[in-house]
């Protein structure tokens, strides 16, 4: 769980980008949508299998 210590006088939009930041770097966010819905694991193993077709495929087009 990310915590900023906001300081005296400090505005609250700096504190909310602080926040903001903390969250990113823990990778909440993408954590949160990873789990938004529920994939079947026949699902999760083709989008994995399309996933790993996908980056083969743009390897090769970057090795020539």
């Amino acid at each position: 769980m990310p915590a900023v210590t906001v300081r005296k006088n400090e505005p609250f939009e700096k504190a909310l980008r602080k926040f903001k930041k903390q969250c990113d770097l823990e990778g909440i966010l993408s954590d949160v949508r990873k789990n938004a819905y529920y994939d079947k694991p026949s699902v999760k193993r083709k989008k994995k299998s399309i996933a790993a077709k996908k980056k083969i495929a743009k390897q090769s087009r970057n090795s020539r």
